[in-house]
């Protein structure tokens, strides 16, 4: 018999936190979450988030035994924008018993129903950065840190509990050639004099806080049609400033600003620490985050895009194109061997040609779910 518990104790938050990452120690390809970071995302104290969302998590236990966990959201603001009644899932892990699984999901879906809403769709979480995304090809390839990885089972499940496709992304991995093409650095001069712009490069982690307020700016104009995205917040954005400072090597951002000195392109990659995360158990304490700190420094052979913003006045006029040359140089600089694009929507195809003259591999799936409350 499936028992069902709701989140309430710290201890119980741990239990859920953690369960990711224990349930999938044993996968290499499984990249786990920083635990400190899942418990503040679920704590109203500490995530701004909860100022326009609700959100309660859950357990399922058997036979005494933790065998799964889900989290429900209701975001007021994303049903506000698109003008719609839905409640989203997110975190969900369950070991391959049907039981446990529709046990889980009837917990939010019941919720949702008594919220008076009429859909149920997901894994999606509190805003466009947050996890986004069930992984349904690719388990064979590496994860990277911001994405989600769930065994292969868990589509079957979704499908015999009623739900079906809303959108899918996909992923690419890049190999990075051994010199940048002339080609591209060509092109990229030509854009930068046509249009009056300058590339912006740091070189101190201290110099990176004057501009992250624009940097922000930049991504909330880029992702406004994006699926599911609400507009970050102020605190929001201090929030993932502060959890992802940690991993970030300045080398690998480029800015671009035109001749007002206004943010008009940013890309932000990381080379990965997916690994320093594995070995660490998605823990900092006692000695995870210097393995962290250090990752983006070690010269790993996979650079991970996580970002690219264009405001739109600026789409049409190649600074894509700009942005991940500059990138791609100091990956060469490295040795560094593959670039994950991190996932795209599928019919996003404007971010999908970014990467057509590039020597790449389609290699990951990702789908949202939906299904109907009656």
């Amino acid at each position: 018999m499936v028992t069902i518990k709701e989140v309430k104790t710290r201890k119980d938050l741990r239990t859920f936190a953690s369960f990711n990452e224990k349930m999938y120690r044993d996968v290499p390809q499984a990249m786990p979450d920083l635990i400190s970071d899942e418990m503040a995302n679920f704590n109203p104290k500490k995530n701004p988030a909860y100022e326009y969302a609700e959100s309660r998590q859950f357990l399922a236990y058997k036979d005494g035994k933790c065998v799964g966990r889900i989290a429900g959201i209701i975001s007021h603001k994303a049903n506000e924008k698109w003008k719609r009644k839905r409640i989203r899932f997110t975190r969900v892990d369950f070991i391959d018993d049907y039981e446990v699984s529709e046990a889980l999901f009837k917990a939010v879906e019941d919720w949702g129903r008594e919220a008076g809403l009429d859909a149920i769709h997901g894994p999606i979480g509190f805003c466009d950065l947050d996890q986004e995304g069930m992984l349904v090809e690719g388990f064979e390839y590496d994860g990277i840190f911001i994405t989600i990885n769930n065994a292969p089972y868990y589509k079957n499940h979704m499908r015999r509990l009623g739900y079906i496709k809303c959108v899918d992304w996909i992923e690419n991995r890049i190999n990075i050639p051994d010199k940048v093409s002339p080609f591209f650095e060509k092109v990229s001069d030509r854009v930068l004099k046509e249009n009056n712009l300058k590339v912006i490069k740091l070189k101190y982690k201290f110099q990176l806080r004057k501009y992250i307020r624009y940097i922000f700016d930049v991504i909330n104009d880029a992702a406004k049609e994006l699926y599911g995205e609400v507009d970050l917040t102020d605190d929001m954005i201090k929030k993932y400033v502060n959890q992802f400072i940690l991993m970030v090597n300045v080398r690998f951002i480029s800015l671009i600003v035109n001749e007002k000195d206004e943010m008009v392109g940013i890309r932000v990659t990381v080379p990965t620490i997916g690994r320093a995360a594995k070995k660490s158990h998605g823990r900092l304490f006692p000695f995870g985050w210097a393995r962290i700190l250090y990752a983006p420094y070690s010269k790993p052979d996979t650079l991970e895009l996580y970002l690219v913003g264009v405001r739109e006045k600026y789409r049409k006029k190649g600074l894509p194109m700009v942005l991940m040359t500059e990138v791609m140089k100091e990956a060469v600089k490295d040795g560094m061997k593959y670039a994950e694009t991190g996932p795209m929507l599928e019919d996003n195809i404007k971010v999908q040609s970014m990467w057509k003259r590039f020597d790449k591999i389609q290699h990951r799936r990702r789908r949202c779910w939906i299904k109907k409350l009656d």
